[in-house]
C-alpha cells in the first residue's frame, strides 16, 4: 500500500464529520517527506475555525493513522 493510499484510507475516517457541517476534504497531494496537501471544501472553506480543524482534526488523525505523516497543508 502507498503512502497515498494510506493518507487516503485515514481521511475516510474524518470526511463524516466533515460532512455533518456541510463541507469535505480532498487529498491534494503527498510527498515523499511526509507532507500532505489538502483542499478544504463546501463549508469547511472560509470558515474561520478551518485551521483548527486543519491541524487539530485532520492532521491529528492522519498522523495516528499513518506514522509517516509529518504535517498537513492546506493548498
Amino acid at each position: 500500500m502507498t503512502l497515498r493510499e494510506k493518507v487516503e484510507g485515514a481521511l475516510q475516517k474524518v470526511r463524516p464529520s466533515l460532512q455533518a457541517d456541510g463541507g469535505d476534504v480532498q487529498l491534494i497531494d503527498v510527498d515523499e517527506s511526509g507532507v500532505v496537501k489538502v483542499s478544504l471544501m463546501g463549508a469547511c472553506q472560509g470558515c474561520p475555525m478551518s485551521q483548527m480543524t486543519l491541524k487539530m482534526g485532520i492532521e491529528k488523525i492522519l498522523k495516528q493513522n499513518v506514522p509517516e505523516v509529518k504535517s498537513v497543508e492546506s493548498v
